[in-house]
């Protein structure tokens, strides 16, 4: 997030992106650990993060405060539980399965230039929700599974190279939230949906868009029938 934003936000998104961790794992979270460096507005940052942990139901187990001169660092930690026999990956994708994903992509991004609008793409970007119940729901079935915080296309790379297989994954069907730039969508970030695969047949519990199969062959991803080049930007690096 940029260095203006309301602490409130800035607290929020603290909690949900370490809670989209927890979604792809399909576990239930047991609590959070904030740290927080002290500074103007402490009481905005509170009041965001007793937010986000009411609205999830997530206690506060504990964290660290300190104040020091200079830009303002938080960190946190999202502990959780399994919720399913079977604690998903992104390494189980096998050739032939189903390749999905969740919600529209492309509102985040959307968001930034529509930043404080309260529109539905503003709250995307400054207020993300955690896919909580849907991971958990989908744990037991998925060959595996992630949060898509890089965007889609570089996490689905990440997600092929580490079952080291192929994904095909066909543009037209990736749901954008601006059609007329679903090439930016695919690749900005901070969208927070879940990107899994399942066996062909494993009709799954929640709504979410087909986007490719994963194929055999070179660990990596094709996109409508093309390979990205080298040095092409996929999504964000950190």
């Amino acid at each position: 997030m940029r260095e203006d934003e309301d602490p409130a936000d800035i607290a929020w998104k603290l909690i949900a992106v370490n809670l989209s961790d927890l979604a792809a794992k399909g576990a239930q979270p047991v609590g959070v650990l904030v740290s927080h460096m002290l500074g103007d507005d402490d009481d905005r940052f509170a009041q965001g993060l007793g937010e986000i942990l009411e609205a999830y139901d997530v206690p506060l187990l504990g964290g660290d405060t300190v104040r020091a001169d200079g830009r303002r660092v938080w960190g946190c930690t999202a502990i959780g539980k399994a919720s399913s026999a079977t604690v998903p990956d992104r390494r189980g994708a096998q050739a032939g399965d189903a390749i999905y994903v969740t919600g529209v992509l492309g509102r985040a991004m959307l968001g930034m230039e529509e930043r404080g609008s309260g529109s539905t793409n503003d709250l995307a970007y400054r207020r993300p929700q955690p896919l909580l119940a849907e991971g958990q729901s989908l744990a037991p079935l998925v060959s595996a599974m992630m949060d898509v915080s890089d965007g889609l296309l570089l996490d689905s790379w990440r997600m092929a190279q580490a079952s080291r297989t192929c994904f095909e994954i066909e543009a037209g069907s990736i749901p954008a939230a601006d059609p007329e730039r679903r090439d930016e969508c695919m690749r900005w970030g901070d969208d927070y949906q879940l990107l899994f695969t399942v066996p062909e047949e494993v009709k799954i519990p929640i709504e979410a868009a087909r986007i490719g199969t994963v194929c055999e062959g070179p660990a990596g991803v094709w996109l409508d029938g093309r390979l990205p080049a080298e040095d092409e930007v996929l999504g964000y690096r950190h």
